[in-house]
């Protein structure tokens, strides 16, 4: 391996690199946008399903306080729903609502825009735009050995 290539001149390449594009890309406006907390919620809600208040804090590691709050929220606006949970039915389950999900793809879509947007604007020559393609599964692969 060449001596430019080492792994930790590549990851903190790549961490400060990746870290500037997942700030820039979290800041784009969305109508009825959801914030931070609200999106980390919702999103966590859809890949791992209906769970509770609290699991869901310790999944995403805030206060129990704190993520009772922003479910509130998120219920105020429909994007969330209480039901009871089918194996215990003292306890209260939350689920992402039709609505939620509608929240959690206009996010997306808007962040793909503008990442498209940002590629076809001229900056990007077409040999680099095919290393760009080429590096996204190699990104893909790097998150999940993480």
């Amino acid at each position: 391996m060449r001596d430019e290539l080492d792994p930790e001149g590549v990851a903190a390449a790549l961490l400060a690199s990746l870290g500037v594009l997942v700030r820039r890309v979290r800041q784009v406006p969305v109508e009825g946008g959801l914030t931070m907390p609200e999106r980390t919620a919702l999103s966590q809600l859809d890949r791992s399903g209906p769970t509770t208040s609290s699991a869901l804090a310790r999944e995403v590691q805030i206060t129990a306080q704190a993520m009772g709050a922003t479910l509130g929220a998120l219920r105020a606006r429909g994007l969330v729903e209480r039901r009871p949970d089918p194996d215990d039915g003292r306890r209260v389950v939350l689920t992402v609502t039709d609505a939620g999900l509608q929240a959690l793809k206009n996010k997306r879509n808007a962040r793909t825009e503008l990442i498209a947007g940002a590629l076809t604007g001229g900056t990007f020559t077409p040999a680099e735009l095919e290393q760009l393609a080429a590096a996204a599964p190699l990104l893909e692969r790097l998150a999940q050995s993480i």
